[in-house]
């Protein structure tokens, strides 16, 4: 059901983490990819890891000259965009009192705007092409409740989630499905400064934030990567064509809604 075979996806972020597992999913599975990350270098590694359907190109999504020229080049190499999986983003985190403007600017330029531009973009090239398409936006369980020390990264998935709702329904006339996935805590290298943060304002140890929240799951484990492919796959492939501005967690059951 869930077939991507034959399909262009741009991914960005995808340099390590959540988008590379995306990226090397989809290849499994038929797709030919195209990763998109500021860090260049790690970006063309991963791109030569993944094999000869695998591409690589910069993207810095707080900047729109970098955005369109991302784009230009995927279509360029690739010659057309089936899936934008919008998978950059930045985590911060400080008690209300604390937070820094600079800081907010920062999250909120890369997880908030760099989502809408980038969809955007990749919407006007659907539509110019006339044939659909799908656009998946990584949202987050941070998104659906405000927590103490995140309010900037809580209130950034939040506006991605209700700016899935409203892409959604504006872009479904040009057959553009827009959806999201809503992780909850994933185990990764990002984690070591989630922790510290935590450690920091909350004066713990460093790991033991991290084990806590795993604890805390109760699926019993934080998740993986992996975990989230599944549902990436779903919402690119044909399966989900009547599925439209939604957003799903995927997070061990630590939301329900």
């Amino acid at each position: 059901m869930n077939d991507v075979s034959g399909k262009n996806v741009l991914i960005t972020g995808a340099a390590r983490g959540i988008g590379y597992a995306f990226a090397r999913a989809f290849i499994k599975n038929g797709a030919t990819v195209m990763i998109a990350d500021c860090d260049i270098d790690r970006a063309e590694q991963s791109a030569i890891e993944l094999g000869k359907h695998c591409f690589a190109t910069h993207v810095d999504v707080a900047e729109q000259v970098s955005i369109d020229q991302a784009i230009k080049h995927t279509i360029d190499t690739m010659g057309h965009i089936d899936v934008l999986i919008n998978n950059a983003a930045v985590f911060t985190a400080a008690p209300i009192i604390e937070i820094d403007r600079a800081d907010y600017d920062r999250c909120f330029a890369i997880n908030v705007a760099g989502t809408l531009f980038m969809l955007q973009a990749v919407a006007k090239h659907m539509i110019d092409r006339g044939c659909g398409g799908k656009i998946i936006n990584m949202a987050s369980q941070a998104g659906r409740r405000g927590e103490s020390l995140v309010g900037v990264y809580c209130a950034s998935k939040a506006s991605v989630i209700s700016l899935t709702q409203s892409a959604g329904l504006n872009l479904i006339k040009h057959g553009i499905h827009v959806n999201a996935i809503a992780p909850g805590v994933v185990d990764g290298e990002h984690w070591d400064g989630v922790d510290a943060l935590f450690a920091k304002y909350e004066y713990k140890p460093l790991g033991q934030k991290k084990r806590e929240v795993g604890e805390a799951v109760p699926y019993g484990r934080m998740g993986t990567a992996e975990d989230l492919v599944g549902m990436a796959l779903f919402l690119a492939s044909k399966a989900s064509d009547y599925v439209v501005a939604q957003t799903y967690n995927v997070d061990g059951g630590n939301w329900m809604s």
